[in-house]
């Protein structure tokens, strides 16, 4: 099956070169990608696309952090999954909105693939 077909990404990263690796990580793994720099451009790409998953990191600029970004998607978009990721600080499914999963920098490939595919669904 081609994830692409069901399963689009959005990572939200503010440095260019950390949401750039990313993004070749999972489309390498044969997933749709969009990308965003902040919370505000990601909530905007949500309007105009159907999005199965958001991976964002917490530490971003602007006023909406990635903490709050998973807050507004899990609560107006509860069919989209999201993946919340620092190498800053660690978090514990209690400090997460509900139905959102941490990942810990520095992740691996195949870390992050196989939460996504958990995620939609698309682990066999």
């Amino acid at each position: 099956m081609n994830k692409a077909d069901d399963s689009t990404v959005l990572v939200v990263e503010d440095e260019s070169f950390v949401r750039m690796i990313a993004a070749d990580m999972l489309e390498e793994s044969g997933f749709r990608v969009l990308e965003a720099p902040d919370a505000s451009v990601a909530l905007e790409l949500l309007k105009q696309h159907q999005i199965a998953v958001v991976f964002t990191d917490i530490n971003m600029p602007g006023p909406i952090d990635g903490l709050e970004l998973a807050r507004i998607v899990t609560e107006t978009c509860p069919q989209v999954k999201v993946i919340v990721t620092s190498g800053k600080q660690w978090l514990g499914p209690e400090d997460l909105p509900d139905h959102s999963v941490f990942l810990p920098k520095p992740y691996r490939a195949a870390q992050l693939t196989q939460l996504i595919e958990e995620q939609t669904g698309d682990a066999d």
